[in-house]
């Protein structure tokens, strides 16, 4: 079934940036409800009302297209394309005044990405990217960082806070810390979209969903940033994004770590 991904990709950046405008609206007056996996699991009312916003939208405009969505608001589907949204990557952010947040759309034909969004509310930037198409923030170019030396490199880091994930974290900053640049925390989207702008020069995921890297790693790989796990293909228990001259002793010591 042939798809305008142009299109496609108009709609998802359109409803991110309303989904972004409608959390900035509602900040001050959310209502926090029952951890989900953990006690560090927190969401919202307004992750809930963001995404309900964008599955309604998608599913008005391709009623026959499957949905999968963080907050259980997904659907079946019988075209053979899936859109993975995540409405609200970054809650305890969010919710805590602490740090960047961002809304994330892809658009799926089968197992392939073939569009995604991420969409910053506070900065009101907004990555995309179509499969082969390059990746683009606001519309114009952008490409993955020279690639410093490891010794220089700004490396971002995401992962779930749970316990057990957490341990492992801990073992690749220590890892990492005394070797890199320096280190961020980032919610899993913005790390992949900062390395797609060449803000990072390298940048891992430990224990991640499919709705909170789906989007960022098209629009990674699309701006030219190697991406891998443990093996050539990055997963959700672990995506490595790199420049390309930084890959090998990136990923190499990120491996020794996990």
């Amino acid at each position: 079934m042939d798809r305008d991904l142009l299109a496609a990709c108009g709609l998802a950046a359109g409803l991110a940036v309303r989904a972004g405008r409608l959390q900035l609206e509602r900040r001050d007056t959310l209502r926090v409800g029952a951890p989900k996996a953990h006690a560090n699991d927190v969401v919202s009312d307004v992750d809930i009302a963001s995404e309900l916003l964008i599955v309604e939208a998608i599913h008005a405009a391709w009623p026959g297209d499957a949905i999968q969505a963080e907050e259980g608001h997904g659907r079946g589907g019988t075209t053979g394309w899936k859109w993975v949204v995540d409405p609200l990557d970054g809650t305890r952010n969010y919710i805590s005044r602490t740090g960047p947040w961002s809304v994330c759309i892809a658009l799926y034909e089968g197992d392939q990405p073939r569009m995604a969004v991420v969409h910053e509310p506070v900065a009101d930037e907004t990555f995309s990217a179509i499969d082969g198409a390059g990746a683009l923030l606001g519309g114009e170019p952008i490409s993955v960082s020279g690639g410093p030396p490891l010794a220089e490199a700004l490396v971002g880091i995401s992962f779930q806070p749970g316990p057990a994930t957490k341990t492992r974290a801990g073992r690749v900053i220590q890892e990492l810390l005394p070797v890199a640049g320096d280190i961020r925390r980032l919610p899993a989207a913005l790390n992949l979209v900062y390395l797609a702008a060449g803000r990072l020069d390298g940048g891992l995921a430990l224990d991640t969903n499919l709705w909170d890297i789906a989007a960022g790693a098209l629009i990674a790989r699309e701006a030219g940033v190697v991406l891998g796990g443990h093996g050539a293909d990055f997963t959700t228990e672990l995506t490595i994004g790199a420049a390309p001259s930084l890959w090998p002793a990136f990923a190499e010591r990120v491996r020794a770590a996990v």
